[in-house]
């Protein structure tokens, strides 16, 4: 479930982004171009999230 969630919320604000941007720039909208990038996003949140420590070190543990 947290695998679909985080990408059920990623591609809504993609999306959202996608859709802001595309009206600014004067373009159309392209459902394509934000799915790519909402599936781009979820995995590199995916690896950020590996990457990152679950709690604090042991040299940052104040004792």
């Amino acid at each position: 479930m947290r695998f679909f969630w985080t990408f059920f919320w990623t591609f809504l604000l993609v999306q959202m982004i996608n859709y802001v941007v595309s009206s600014m720039i004067g373009t159309a909208f392209n459902l394509k171009t934000g799915s790519i990038l909402a599936v781009a996003a979820t995995i590199l949140i995916f690896i950020v999230a590996s990457i990152i420590p679950e709690g604090p070190s042991e040299k940052e543990a104040i004792h």
